[in-house]
């Protein structure tokens, strides 16, 4: 188990880091060389998200029958070809068609895949792997940003575009097709017209506004957090400190998750990580920016579990069987609320400024309703 973990975590990491995470420093300089404005990658990249959403279920699909070793390791190849094409872009046209073949390599290389083929690897006992391999993902943005920044200073940020290509096919490839262990094939529960026998039913939409709702707010803090925090009165470097503890933050969670999460239910997990973000925007409210770092560790916490809750709780309440699709239908509205988050928020932070933190709170207690109407009892095997 642990090889695994190591090996799916370190290219989690990467994936996180050189798909997820690079727009937040290369939007100006792109948009600076090719006369352009950053808004315009920002629209590319909600292509990317919204493509990955609408393949999500059917990548689910093919890890459930044949495991994702394959998928992940081809997904090294596709994002190294659309950080390629990005890195040799000369015009607004070529954006949206890198980050198109990006979003095809987000769709077979970011968590929902991961947890899929650890699903296929243990079955049921796949809730240590996934938290696992997230604890070490929770730092990508920790790993990523100060590195794609200093490629953007030191080398350009093509030549930073190339180098990330370069680490899919030196250090992610091998690690997914070398060390992730082959899986017999599997016929995945099918119904009468020979499709995964998933149905939308009032737990699995319950699940699917969840995830959408929380990673809206994901999405906008991803985006916006610095900026957010600045409207609460912090100075620019506070702001700035706050936001660098987010990694952090989200890595200590996921320990004491790893530690003492085989005590609880995922679903009291789930519910106590919603509530952390609308806490800490309680908090910072109440006493302004002093208490910056504390709102931003609180939102940290909440996101590094809430993103285990992706795995972990579809497993829990549904079971194995046709987990892989499943969660592909689950995460689709999430991407696609994603993908709208940091434009929906960046025009929100400048028309109500602060009072933002009224809409991403109102958001995540929305998802705490959602899942205090889910039953933990779970079905353990089907609908």
């Amino acid at each position: 188990m642990l090889k695994v973990v190591l090996a799916l975590g370190t290219t989690q990491t990467l994936a996180w880091a050189s798909g997820i995470y690079i727009p937040a420093i290369l939007a100006e300089p792109i948009a600076r060389d090719l006369a352009t404005s950053p808004n315009m990658l920002f629209a590319a990249v909600s292509l990317t998200l919204l493509i990955s959403a609408l393949l999500g279920p059917r990548v689910g699909r093919h890890i459930d029958i044949v495991g994702g070793r394959g998928v992940l390791a081809g997904s090294n190849l596709l994002f190294a070809a659309g950080l390629t094409l990005l890195g040799l872009a000369n015009s607004p046209a070529m954006l949206f068609v890198a980050w198109a073949v990006l979003g095809v390599a987000l769709s077979c290389g970011l968590y929902d895949a991961a947890f899929a083929t650890l699903n296929r690897i243990f079955g049921l006992d796949a809730r240590v792997p996934i938290s696992g391999i997230t604890l070490m993902g929770g730092l990508a943005s920790t790993v990523g940003w100060p590195l794609t920044a200093w490629g953007v200073a030191e080398i350009g940020w093509r030549e930073t575009c190339f180098a990330w290509a370069a680490a899919h096919l030196l250090i992610g490839l091998p690690l997914n097709a070398l060390m992730l262990p082959r899986v017999p094939r599997a016929a995945a529960k099918v119904d009468s017209a020979g499709k995964p026998d998933v149905r939308m039913d009032r737990d699995m939409w319950l699940l699917a506004f969840t995830f959408a709702a929380a990673w809206l707010v994901t999405g906008a803090m991803a985006a916006h957090l610095p900026r957010l925090i600045m409207t609460t009165g912090a100075s620019y470097s506070d702001a700035i400190l706050a936001a660098s503890l987010l990694g952090p933050a989200q890595v200590a969670a996921r320990i004491a998750e790893l530690t003492f999460g085989g005590r609880i239910h995922p679903l009291i997990s789930a519910r106590l990580a919603v509530a952390a973000h609308p806490l800490g925007a309680l908090l910072l409210g109440i006493a302004g920016a002093k208490l910056a770092v504390v709102f931003a560790m609180l939102h940290g916490a909440g996101n590094g579990v809430i993103t285990i809750a992706r795995g972990t709780v579809p497993l829990a309440v549904f079971g194995p069987d046709n987990f892989g699709y499943r969660i592909g239908l689950i995460g689709a509205p999430s991407r696609i609320a994603q993908a709208f988050a940091p434009l929906l928020f960046g025009l929100l932070i400048d028309r109500i400024g602060a009072a933002t933190l009224f809409v991403t709170s109102a958001l995540s207690l929305s998802a705490l309703v959602a899942l205090l109407a889910l039953s933990s009892t779970g079905r353990q095997g089907g609908d």
